[in-house]
Order: C-alpha cells, then structure tokens, then sequence
C-alpha cells in the first residue's frame, strides 16, 4: 500500500516534531495523573471526571498518531527549481481581486500545517489549486464556494 505523502515546509515539520514532543513528554503523564485521581473517587461507571480524562486520552493518542505518521511521509517543499515570480507550496502570494482590486495575501503551504486564521492556506484548497504554477502579473480564475472570482498576481515571495 502506497501511503500519502504530506508536502511541508521544514518550519511546519518542526512544529509538528515539537507539538508531538509536547503531547508524549508532557500531555500524556498529565492524563495519567487525572485518570489515577479519578479513580481514586470510587465507582467507575458515574464518575464524569475519569470519563472526560480516558476522552481526553483517547484523542491525545490520536492525535499522537497523526503526527507520528504525518512526520514519517513528509515531503519538505524545495523551491530550488522553480521560479522566483511563480506560485508553489511554501511561497507567499500577494494578489488583487478584480475589478475592486481588494488586495489578500497567502502563503501556500502543505495541508499538515494550514491555518487561514494566519494566512497559511493549503496546497489543496481551491484558491491554492488555482494559483499554483501562475506568475506575477497573470490573471487568474478561481472557483470557491461562493462563486468564482478573478484575481491578479501582484507578488510572490
């Protein structure tokens, strides 16, 4: 079976490496204390506070898991033979919309490591899909959800 590789930044990577560090060192023997203290209270079958902690456990180990596998089948982005002015993962991209030239700004990166609220957007989101492999200066059509807009290329870094 062929596993699915996850494009990132070495940056994203990094942060990926640290939250994992985080929750094995640290999160899990914090859910360990709160199950054993939970359990000090008696009967298990009513007792709210051990059930939240083994919740909360469970989504802890697969969360670890996610990661640990994310890691494993990365892809660090190497920009090396793509043009400057082109659009790829790992590159910020500064376009206005049309005609009303509002003018938005997006660094592509690997789904792994999306945020919108910061202005990190995935490789496979449309706006992504559609920008990918355009130059500065070129006009572009992006289909989204709420209809399909066109914007114009102002910059890349």
């Amino acid at each position: 079976m062929v596993e699915k590789m996850y494009p990132m930044t070495l940056e994203g990577k990094e942060k990926l490496e640290q939250e994992l560090e985080e929750l094995k060192t640290v999160k899990r023997g914090e859910i360990i204390e709160r199950i054993k203290i939970a359990r000090s209270f008696g009967d298990l079958s009513e007792n709210s506070e051990y059930e939240s902690a083994k919740d909360e456990q469970a989504f802890v180990e697969g969360r670890i898991t996610t990661l640990e596998t994310m890691i494993r089948f990365a892809q660090i982005i190497d920009n090396d033979g793509v043009d400057h002015d082109e659009v790829s993962i790992g590159k910020t991209v500064i376009f206005k919309e049309l005609p009303d030239e509002d003018t938005e700004e997006y660094t592509i990166v690997g789904s792994a490591e999306a945020d919108p609220f910061s202005g990190k957007i995935s490789n496979d989101s449309p706006i992504a899909q559609a920008l990918i492999g355009k130059k500065v200066n070129d006009e572009v059509k992006i289909a989204t959800p709420g209809g399909e807009m066109l914007v114009k290329i102002v910059e890349v870094k």
